[in-house]
C-alpha cells in the first residue's frame, strides 16, 4: 500500500547513530556554491529514517524516502542498504 506513491524524494546518505529502537539518523551531504564567491561548500543534513528490520549498522550507506510523518523528527524511512561499512 506504501509503494503506490512511487515518486517520493529519494536520498542518498550514510548512517551515524542506530542507537534508537527502529530508527537510524542519516547524514546527507551535498555540494552548493557560495552567493557570492562561487567557491564550492559542503553542507549537510541529519535526517531520522525508520529502519523497520533494524539491519543498519553506523557507516552504511542507505537510500531513503520521504513518507507520512512517522513522529515528530521522522518523516524518512530506509528504501535498501546500497553499501556496507567495513567490518573493522
Amino acid at each position: 500500500m506504501s509503494e503506490a506513491k512511487t515518486n517520493a524524494r529519494t536520498i542518498e546518505g550514510r548512517v551515524v547513530s542506530n542507537k534508537m529502537h527502529k530508527t537510524v539518523t542519516v547524514l546527507v551531504e551535498r555540494q552548493v556554491q557560495h552567493d557570492l564567491y562561487g567557491k564550492i561548500i559542503r553542507r549537510s543534513t541529519k535526517l531520522h529514517a525508520h529502519d523497520e528490520n533494524g539491519e543498519c549498522r553506523e557507516g552504511d550507506l542507505v537510500r531513503v524516502a520521504e513518507c507520512r510523518p512517522l513522529s515528530k523528527t521522522k518523516h524518512f524511512r530506509v528504501v535498501e542498504i546500497v553499501a556496507r561499512a567495513a567490518q573493522q
